[in-house]
Parts: structure tokens; sequence; C-alpha cells
């Protein structure tokens, strides 16, 4: 047929690539980077790549000069997934039009393999965010946000010091149609409300660049957690990447990526360390059984360098006051509730890194490995001499990691 060719494998994987990064608008609207130290030899599970934090100082006042350490703060980021998806074909299929093969062929495969990728970073968000705000009927129960939360999760982003300039929302597609239903009066720009009006999507506004929907969004459950988990010793702190908490013996579980309280212990500005005079919220970063005396939390806990509320600012200090001894612990959801976990973010917060795989020398027909804004892909081709059949994986190795968990927010939803 006049126009067709036949397609190479380095052409069929410059185009899943660019399909993969173009999918899923969760993928789309993060941080992705290549890491191009395996490109030789290609990389494997287990490889760690380090990232560098943002530094930390205080101000001093007057004229006289107080030196400070410039403590390197880092992150490890793993690469420990290895997701693939693979589909025989026959060569007839290889002398279609790049554009009839990517739709037939490689669309569908590349879409069952992006969304995988995103649901797995979507699962990291269980203990890697540690905002919440919700909307609560009177008895406590977590009703559909309004206006508010969404205003509110982007001033609790100010106040942890995230940039201005990529805010992001991505949300339950169900929790997409109830906010555009619910903002449909309140809305003023008439391109803005027209363009939800055709969509039925959320576009913009209320200090997001962006408000997107996504199926990978996921629903926690909050652990059982009913008593119990009172402060054991006062004056404990952690390491500025979070660590455990003592208290006295929980009645009850807690869940990875439930939110708790402690009395007496006020969030801080990042920037300016003046307190925000509300609770700070702590996400539980693993799951606590019943009985437990230990709490694993992020952020850290770092108070002021006297320990408590008015004293001296120190770097990273992400609270007033050290919790006392006896401090009571709080649920900020109801135990054993449900709730559609959409995000508040900026695109900074969390980070997908790909690296190459290794490309074979033997036991296959063809092997291509192409990267494109950010992310790593490897397609292999064999032929199948019994049904004249090529047979074709793709493959990406990546590791993600919540770079910054304070610079995201859940926006709770109702089930």
């Amino acid at each position: 047929m006049a126009g067709n060719q036949y397609l190479t494998i380095d052409m069929i994987t410059a185009e899943a690539v660019m399909l993969f990064k173009n999918s899923n608008l969760f993928i789309m609207n993060m941080d992705t980077q290549y890491d191009d130290q395996f490109a030789i030899d290609g990389a494997k599970i287990g490889d760690t790549l380090r990232i560098r934090l943002p530094s930390d100082f205080i101000v001093t006042d007057g004229p006289a000069m107080q030196l400070q350490d410039n403590t390197q703060q880092f992150t490890s980021l793993t690469v420990s997934s290895q997701k693939n998806v693979a589909t025989p074909y026959t060569t007839a299929e290889r002398t279609m039009s790049i554009d009839r093969y990517s739709e037939l062929v490689m669309a569908p495969m590349v879409n069952a393999l992006c969304g995988k990728v995103a649901s797995t970073i979507m699962r990291g968000s269980e203990g890697g965010v540690c905002n919440l705000v919700a909307n609560v009927d009177g008895s406590g129960n977590i009703i559909s946000p309004t206006m508010d939360q969404f205003t509110g999760a982007n001033a609790v982003l100010d106040d942890q010091g995230a940039s201005m300039l990529d805010r992001r929302c991505v949300q339950d597609p169900t929790s997409d149609a109830r906010t555009v239903s619910s903002l449909a009066g309140l809305l003023n720009p008439s391109q803005e409300v027209s363009a939800q009006f055709r969509s039925g999507m959320m576009k913009s506004g209320l200090g997001y660049d962006r408000f997107f929907r996504d199926q990978t969004v996921i629903k926690h459950t909050t652990g059982t957690f009913s008593a119990g988990g009172t402060v054991n010793g006062g004056n404990q702190s952690t390491s500025t990447s979070g660590g455990n908490i003592t208290v006295n013996a929980i009645t009850g579980t807690l869940k990875k990526g439930d939110i708790i309280t402690f009395a007496g212990v006020n969030a801080v500005n990042r920037v300016t360390k003046d307190s925000l005079g509300t609770l700070r919220q702590f996400v539980v970063t693993a799951d606590v059984a019943n009985g437990a005396t230990s709490i694993p939390i992020y952020p850290g806990l770092i108070a002021s360098s006297t320990g408590v509320a008015g004293g001296p600012e120190q770097q990273y200090q992400t609270v007033d006051a050290s919790p006392l001894n006896g401090a009571v612990m709080a649920l900020v959801t109801p135990a054993g509730s449900v709730y559609r976990k959409s995000l508040a973010y900026t695109q900074k917060a969390v980070t997908m890194a790909s690296a190459d795989l290794v490309m074979p020398k033997k036991a296959v027909e063809e092997a291509a490995r192409t990267s494109y804004d950010g992310v790593s892909m490897r397609m292999l081709t064999d032929y199948l001499p019994m049904t004249d059949q090529l047979a074709t994986r793709l493959d990406v190795l990546f590791g993600f990691k919540y770079i910054r968990p304070e610079w995201l927010c859940v926006i709770a939803d109702r089930v």
C-alpha cells in the first residue's frame, strides 16, 4: 500500500515512550527524571539515586553575624519497580503507517503500562502526604468538599513553603464531577466556566494552575484507633526525615497514611518559623498494630531549640513545641472512615525517576531503548516462526519518591 513502510523497532519505541508520557495526567503533572548514569550497561532493580533537598536557614537580628552550618539534606529514591506489557502481532501489522500501528497496537499497550505505573505511584501517597483538609457534617463524618477546602489546601501549601507557580489538584473522577457541579454557580470567568461546562471537568482556578481527574486516585481507610496513644515522655524529637514517637499503648490500629495530631503541638510556617496556632498534622508512615507503643511519623518532630513555644528558632523547624508527657494523640479523620484521597500539590513534591534497562546482546530479534521527557523505555521483539508472529514487550524500570510530603495536601471526599 502506498505510503506504508516496514516499521523499525526504533521508530516504534520512540512512539511508545511519547505515548507513555502523554497517556496519564498524573504522570504528566509530576516531576519526571531520567538518570543516564546507567545508559551503557543498564540499571537493575535496587539501584538508588540520591536527591538533594533545599537547605534551611535562620535569620539573625542586628548587625552581628551568626554563621550557620549549611546542613545538606538528602533523600534516596530507589529504582525498585519494573513493569512490562507484551503481545504478539503479525508481520503484516509492521507494514502499517506509524499512526495506524500506534492506534491499533501500541496505544492500548502503553495505556495499560502507564496506568499501572501511575497507580503504583499514587498508592505511595499512603504515608507520603502529611496534610489533610476535609468538610464534615455535624457528626464529624466526611462529606464532599466545598470551595473552602480547595482554598484551605492552597493555604496549607503556602504555609509549608511550597512553590506558588505550579499548583495542581488531581481528583477522583467522582470528586471532580461533584466539584464541577458544586462550584458552577460560583466561578466568574466565562471562559473557564464554558470549558468546564463543555468537558464536565474542572480546569483551573482557586489558586491551582490545573485541575484534572485521574482514575488512579485511591480511597483511604482509616485505622480503628479509639484510645490510648498519649505521649510517653516529654521533649521527644526525631530527625528531619521523620522517626518514631514513644506513646502509651494504643487501643485499635493506625494505618499507613492516617493523619494524627498531638495536643499542644502546633505547626509553624516553614519560612518564618512563626507558630500557625493550629495543630501540626503528622502522617503515619507504616501500619501500627493494636497495643503498639511507638508511632512512626512524618514530618520530623523538630521544635524550637528549647522545645517550648516561643523558644529560639532552629533550622528545619516543623512545630512550635515538643509534646508534653501525657499529650493526647488524635486521629484527624473518624476511625474506620473511608474517603476519596484527592491531592492538591506542587509539581516538584513527587518525583518519578526512570533508568535504562540492560540491552540484551543475544536471544532477541530486535531491541531498542530511548528516553523522552524524563522517561526511559525499552522494547524487545522476537520472531515466532510457528505462527509468523512477532512477540514484543515494553519495559519501564522506575522508582518514585514523595520528595516533600508537606508540599501535598489531601482533599478528602466521601465515598
